[in-house]
């Protein structure tokens, strides 16, 4: 995983996910970080293989790993994280070594992360389902106050 590697020594995506620190330094619910990017990384490439999926573990792990870094975006301008990810991941992955159709799977996947749809190709959904599911919302002092469940329970996740 000699390319995930890259992407996090990155000194760009190091200096995002410390943006994001920053801007989420005193938010209560779930943070945009490291270990929620990880273990995002870790659910998809289990979806993945339990869904026979043919996608490589780079680029799923990149995906993954990229799919917040412009959450302090969002906070300071109001731009949508998703949009800002993907075009903050571009010149990372390059960086790193991805070629131009691994990109394209990536980028799509970093843009719909939000927003499911069935047709949407196998990585999207996936790392849809694997950010939404990945969350230890079991464990929160204050999912009542969250907008996940504010209308009526848990989220519905199609599987």
């Amino acid at each position: 995983m000699e390319r995930v590697n890259k992407i996090l020594h990155n000194p760009k995506y190091i200096d995002y996910l410390n943006r994001n620190a920053q801007a989420e330094k005193n938010r209560i619910f779930c943070h945009h970080d490291l270990r929620h990017a990880i273990d995002v990384a870790r659910v998809s490439y289990i979806l993945a293989l339990e869904e026979n999926l043919s996608i490589k573990k780079e680029v799923i792990y990149a995906a993954a790993l990229l799919h917040d870094i412009g959450r302090w975006k969002e906070y300071l301008q109001g731009i949508d994280h998703a949009s800002a990810s993907a075009d903050l991941a571009s010149e990372i992955l390059k960086e790193s070594g991805y070629i131009k159709e691994e990109k394209d799977l990536i980028y799509s996947a970093i843009r719909n992360h939000r927003k499911y749809n069935k047709q949407n190709p196998p990585l999207d959904k996936i790392l849809y389902k694997s950010d939404k599911i990945s969350r230890p919302c079991s464990e929160c002092l204050v999912i009542n106050q969250c907008k996940r469940f504010l209308n009526g329970g848990n989220p519905k996740i199609d599987y």
